[in-house]
């Protein structure tokens, strides 16, 4: 089985807050990591999203033209992505031609075989600032949920689909003015009520899907799909080529999800094997690759229901997603990050604060799995000092300075193991599979406890044994107990990687083990892979704890 796996493409019109991260790249990326670490080939992809009116606007507010502004913002996010280990295979960009190419054979496809007409469609004219504005340039009360904020396409408050005269008291998104009016254009549209019988039984045969995921789908579906205007009047986008349509590109949520597509292309082209991608997307069997997304859940109405109907309109050839793993939304101090509102924490901002790791570990340790989670720095506080520092990092301190202080700078020998150790093997074991089971299934909340459970057992095991006190005693069998702590430490490295690469990489580097492909934790329960006599080094401590007064500052500079 092949891995096929890639996260929401992240909007170009700004850098991303750590709602962004955690709702979908973070996460796939511990997977992408935990499945190689197991030995599964893997592909990961992700890109910049970079059509449609957000990208039109945000080049406005800063005085630049689209393009230059698409370039440097790419640069600028794939360079934070890369600073907090997301180990893509390929970083695309939905702007390149290998997308503008796909789009228009998807939709070749899907107009080819009656899935597609033009009509015309009443829009929005915006007499003050002389244009028809897309459904982003619209912003108003949505009718469903009274939302103020909403935008003509989407309500991010209760994630229905809008159409920009639903909105009660529109008003343009460029100027602020309410002098619209309505007036028709023709538009092409997706047909999708003629492909509720593809979708319908597809979605209904996804039993393994989260619930998220499940219900949003099944509501889209229940309520009976809608045609879908798939163009937009704008000068940024994938051109339709069509004759008496050039003023017209495709919706950007038409051509976005093309961009997964689109990005292992690249990949394909960028390796010197530009046909290879077909083996991940076209010439493969069900059997043979395994395709799972993630995503935050205002996504998940396109994924489930929207992008996998274009594909299976357009020609059965293109493989279809197998889980989609859907989250929630993680808040901050009770309301949203936004992008475009600037609120919470960005993940710009977050690097200049904290490394990587602390917040890849308290995120995942977070992650809005099964309801909204809440970012607050009390808890962030918490996890870095309570789990990095105490239990990790306290374990490791203790243990490596405590065998150079009585045994030098090599792993000692001698002693033989006891019930003791034979009982932490068990332990050891019923954690570490709890932890495996549960990456592989995609349930990281409980992995993530299972991890600290792991740490913990080795906390309780060193207590226990009080190592001090037996060497006044019994030298050889406190060597003993010294190697099986060193041994620990190397089968916590190793079954932390996926979630705290930079971490785990430094307390290998204690046993110059760092450049070493990692090993699978399982077979490293036998607490013997390091011997008596290896050399070992004291590192400095992985982890320095957040002061309340950090709290504090971060509190008063970011609002709560």
């Amino acid at each position: 089985m092949r891995h096929l796996i890639t996260a929401g493409l992240p909007y170009i019109n700004g850098v991303k807050h750590l709602g962004n991260l955690v709702g979908s790249m973070l996460p796939a990326d511990v997977y992408a990591r935990f499945l190689r670490q197991h030995g599964e080939e893997v592909l990961y992809i992700c890109g910049t999203d970079e059509h449609g009116a957000p990208a039109e606007i945000a080049a406005a507010e800063r005085g630049q033209d689209v393009r230059a502004f698409c370039d440097a913002q790419s640069g600028i996010q794939s360079e934070i992505y890369e600073r907090f280990a997301l180990s893509f295979d390929h970083f695309g960009r939905t702007s390149r031609q290998p997308n503008h190419e796909l789009t228009r054979e998807v939709f070749a496809g899907l107009q080819a075989n009656g899935f597609t007409d033009s009509r015309k469609l009443k829009q929005v004219y915006s007499i003050d600032d002389g244009r028809f504005l897309a459904d982003r340039y619209i912003v108003g009360t949505c009718p469903h949920c009274g939302y103020e904020g909403a935008r003509g396409d989407q309500c991010e408050n209760c994630t229905k689909l809008l159409d920009p005269t639903d909105l009660k008291e529109p008003r343009s998104a460029l100027s602020g003015s309410t002098n619209l009016e309505v007036r028709e254009r023709e538009h092409i549209f997706l047909k999708l009520p003629d492909l509720a019988d593809r979708i319908g039984p597809w979605v209904a045969d996804k039993t393994e899907w989260p619930d998220l995921s499940k219900q949003i789908a099944g509501k889209w579906i229940k309520e009976g799909l809608q045609d879908r205007c798939i163009t937009r009047e704008l000068d940024w986008g994938v051109d339709l080529e069509i004759e008496g349509m050039e003023h017209l590109v495709f919706y950007v949520w038409f051509d976005a999800p093309i961009g997964y597509i689109a990005a292992t292309r690249e990949w394909a082209e960028a390796k010197g094997e530009p046909e290879a991608w077909r083996d991940w997307w076209v010439d493969q069997s069900d059997e043979d690759v395994r395709y799972t997304q993630f995503m935050g859940k205002d996504n998940l109405p396109f994924h489930t229901v929207m992008f996998p109907g274009m594909l299976m309109g357009s020609d059965p050839k293109w493989k279809l997603a197998d889980m989609i793993k859907g989250f929630h939304w993680m808040n901050y101090y009770g309301g949203k990050f936004s992008t475009s509102s600037k609120r919470g924490v960005f993940t710009d901002v977050a690097l200049e604060l904290y490394p990587p790791d602390y917040w890849r570990y308290a995120l995942m340790a977070r992650v809005p799995e099964s309801s909204d989670a809440t970012f607050t720095w009390e808890e962030f506080q918490g996890l870095v000092n309570k789990d990095l520092a105490d239990v990790l990092g306290n374990f490791v301190n203790r243990v490596l300075k405590f065998t150079k202080s009585k045994f030098g700078e090599e792993i000692p020998s001698g002693g033989t193991p006891g019930p003791a150790e034979t009982q932490l093997q068990v332990e050891l074991t019923d954690a570490l599979n709890e932890y495996t089971e549960c990456f592989g299934t995609l349930e990281f909340r409980k992995g993530m406890a299972a991890l600290r459970r792991l740490w913990t057992i080795g906390n309780l095991y060193i207590n226990d044994r009080a190592p001090w006190k037996v060497i006044k005693q019994d030298r050889d069998e406190a060597a003993m107990i010294i190697r099986t702590c060193m041994n620990l430490i190397h089968l916590f490295a190793t079954a932390a990687s996926p979630v705290i690469p930079h971490m785990s990489r430094d307390l290998l580097g204690a046993f110059g083990r760092q450049d070493e492909p990692l090993a699978v934790p399982e077979r490293l329960l036998g607490l013997d892979t390091l011997a008596g006599g290896d050399a070992f080094t004291v590192i400095p401590p992985i982890v320095a704890k957040i002061a309340d007064e950090d709290v504090a500052a971060h509190e008063e500079r970011f609002g709560r």
